[in-house]
């Protein structure tokens, strides 16, 4: 069994942050990824560019620079890379943590390669691992897509997108782009807010000029091989298709969270863990959250540019228990 001091759950931009700020105050930090280095976002679509600035973007004061106001995908990952090496940072990579058990001297790890015990843990998993599913039938079937990498392979193809947010939107314009026939189904009555305001004009030129059918206040009912189903207005259509993205958003994994204790609530938009937002601590003496995931299922309240900064909170309580507790 590995000891380690303190252990951090996840190698994304916030995990990362954490990472860097508790090795700054002397804390002995390990972090273990399922993938490797920021996997969420090496899994966005490969043209993808960020709705925030570099500036925002960046951990550790380590500068990121690019000439666009606001990077690409790619970018981000030789930043995040370049981020990683400079701190120098234990990341464990391509090893999932698969139970976590509290003690009276802290917490064990159990993961697919060791096991380990900490003192303090942080879990700062995202959410971009567990897609939100449609409650439909149809909606298992092998056509049905959570994730969009590139449009390239839908040339020729019929392709329903279920969602009306900025996934939803990139990836209609890339798939017109490429030769797909598009359409796309929201349950909104209306563009949503969130979209980013540089991509809007674009999407809504391609409706206006039927170059992608949207269809507002629509549920799809059922998904078959090769229809969609769904209503809108009081009316049912049937939809031709070959494949189907259900960009329909994505949550925490709860299961994980509840099992390592951590106490889930309610708000106004679903399900979030419980923690003290001074802290970031969590129900479980000194077992913490950072990123995303402190959200829940509002998806727009926190983002890399403001859950980095999760890290210094965890590292500034960890610090001072230490000095209490020697």
């Amino acid at each position: 069994m590995k000891v380690i001091e303190s252990i951090i759950i996840g190698a994304g931009p916030c995990g990362m942050s954490a990472a860097i700020e508790q090795k700054r105050l002397g804390i002995d930090t390990l972090i273990i990824e399922k993938g490797n280095v920021v996997q969420a976002i090496y899994n966005y679509p490969t043209h993808q560019t960020f709705f925030s600035s570099s500036e925002k973007l960046g951990i550790g004061d380590v500068p990121f620079i690019v000439e666009e106001h606001k990077p690409r995908r790619n970018q981000a990952l030789v930043y995040y890379r370049a981020v990683a090496k400079y701190y120098d940072l234990d990341i464990r990579i391509e090893e999932t943590v698969l139970e976590v058990t509290r003690h009276d001297d802290g917490f064990r790890l159990k993961t697919t390669k060791d096991t380990y015990q900490c003192r303090y843990l942080t879990i700062a998993t995202g959410y971009y691992g567990q897609p939100n599913t449609l409650e439909v039938p149809g909606a298992e079937l092998a056509k049905v897509h959570h994730y969009f990498k590139e449009a390239h392979p839908y040339f020729n193809k019929k392709v329903v997108i279920i969602g009306g947010k900025n996934s939803a939107v990139d990836a209609a314009i890339e798939l017109e782009k490429a030769g797909a026939e598009v359409t796309v189904i929201y349950r909104g009555a209306a563009y949503s807010k969130s979209i980013k305001p540089w991509i809007l004009p674009i999407f809504d030129s391609l409706v206006k000029n039927e170059k992608i059918e949207m269809h507002f206040n629509a549920h799809v009912e059922e998904i078959t091989e090769n229809i969609v189903i769904f209503s809108a207005e009081g009316n049912t259509y049937e939809l031709e298709n070959d494949d189907v993205f259900a960009m329909i958003g994505y949550h925490p994994d709860y299961s994980f969270l509840k099992a390592a204790g951590i106490e889930l609530v309610t708000n106004d938009y679903g399900t979030a863990p419980y923690y003290d937002r001074e802290t970031m601590e969590t129900n479980v003496a000194d077992l913490f959250i950072a990123g995303v995931i402190a959200a829940g299922n509002d998806a727009n309240t926190i983002f890399i540019e403001n859950g980095k900064f999760h890290g210094g909170l965890i590292a500034e309580t960890i610090n001072k228990r230490r000095a209490v507790t020697g």
